[in-house]
């Protein structure tokens, strides 16, 4: 029996789309191949180290775990969603002020996983920073910038307010 190709419409980052897909393709996979929004990475392809987090109706997920058929009707917020007009998002800004963007795999997890937080926790401590962002792994040299990006984010004045997570799927 061979698999057909499905039209799925999805939203990313506020665009609706009609994508010709198998069902079980992986969302990361139409994001980067379908629609060409590399900027969500593909580290461990297991669900294990968060670098292709994105954001589906305001909750966090691997998107390397779930199939397109998944996000039928659904919206998914991407790294490239955060940025507006042009102008970086004060979480991405804070990465480059700070130096949390390293050698930029998991950057894209890492900026989904601290929007999803802020989102729920505007002004977190330390300590539920790191909480908020254990799902996600850093290769390079650890996660110190990545949460002083994060303390500085949360911090900003201009920071704003990130929509509330919804808990629909």
């Amino acid at each position: 029996m061979s698999a057909s190709m499905s039209t799925i419409h999805i939203t990313v980052n506020g665009t609706s789309y009609a994508v010709q897909a198998l069902p079980m393709k992986r969302l990361l996979d139409v994001l980067r191949e379908d629609l060409c929004l590399t900027g969500t990475k593909e580290g461990c392809g297991e669900g294990e180290c968060g670098s292709c987090s994105v954001r589906m109706n305001g909750e966090l997920v691997n998107s390397c775990l779930v199939p397109v058929l998944q996000a039928e009707g659904v919206s998914i917020e991407t790294v490239e969603g955060l940025a507006t007009n042009g102008e970086l998002h004060p979480l991405q800004q804070a990465f480059l002020n700070c130096g949390g963007a390293q050698c930029g795999i998991c950057t894209p997890g890492m900026l989904m996983a601290a929007t999803q937080l802020l989102s729920i926790n505007p002004h977190p401590s330390l300590s539920e920073i790191r909480e908020g962002l254990a799902g996600n792994l850093c290769r390079c040299t650890g996660f110190t910038r990545i949460f002083e990006s994060v303390l500085a984010a949360a911090a900003s004045d201009s920071s704003p307010s990130p929509e509330p997570a919804t808990n629909a799927r």
